[in-house]
């Protein structure tokens, strides 16, 4: 298995290949207990503002693996609404999503929703997470394609965790950035569910979002 030192040079090698924009969510990855070599160089300066992230108008094609290794592609949820979760294991918010996360997709108030997480870390940390904490959904699981997966929706350079909320035609309602509350995806999950319906047009779900959604730190909304 790597050591802490060979786990941050994999992490600074695939930061590079990647690109300056997911740099800082590629160092992300690097555990609390594997501090860097004192000779390695030092991350950049953060910037003042952060980046304005570009959302694409329908979700993205993402292929990762499961955590029995098989290849998954968001496309088998087409037709329905999606929640798509990206996490890690090192991050505390991500891991107090995780019961929240587990009664939505189990107690019935959402049965036409499709509940998928993407974690975005070292494939055998989360496999060793996943055997000690209880994840009744869909897990998919990337390295440097989870960097890819995450830049494909826009994300790449904003951190964990985020929540795309996808309505049934595949169109990307919102996004919401930082730990999601059961208050918040309920609001959110009833408006998709209205513009399912037809009820409202994508411009009024997204304005509701904005002004319904308490503490929602959200784009594309």
């Amino acid at each position: 298995m790597m050591g802490p030192a060979g786990r941050w040079i994999l992490v600074f090698v695939i930061a590079l290949a990647a690109g300056a924009g997911a740099y800082v969510a590629s160092r992300s990855l690097l555990r609390p207990d594997a501090a860097p070599d004192a000779a390695a160089p030092a991350a950049p300066a953060a910037e003042a503002t952060p980046p304005v992230p570009v959302i694409p108008d329908r979700r993205p094609d993402v292929t990762l693996a499961d955590r029995d290794g098989k290849r998954r592609s968001l496309a088998e949820w087409n037709g329905r609404p999606q929640v798509i979760n990206f996490w890690a294991t090192w991050c505390a918010p991500c891991r107090r999503e995780i019961p929240m996360l587990n009664a939505l997709a189990k107690d019935g108030a959402w049965p036409d929703v499709a509940l998928v997480g993407i974690a975005v870390d070292f494939r055998e940390d989360v496999l060793r997470y996943l055997q000690e904490t209880p994840v009744d959904y869909t897990v998919l699981i990337g390295e440097q394609d989870g960097f890819d997966a995450a830049r494909a929706f826009g994300m790449a350079s904003l951190g964990l965790p985020f929540t795309a909320f996808v309505d049934s035609r595949g169109r990307i309602v919102t996004i919401h950035l930082g730990e999601l509350h059961r208050s918040q995806a309920d609001v959110i999950l009833s408006i998709v569910r209205a513009l399912d319906a037809g009820r409202i047009d994508l411009p009024t779900a997204q304005a509701r979002i904005r002004s319904e959604v308490p503490k929602n730190d959200s784009f594309g909304a």
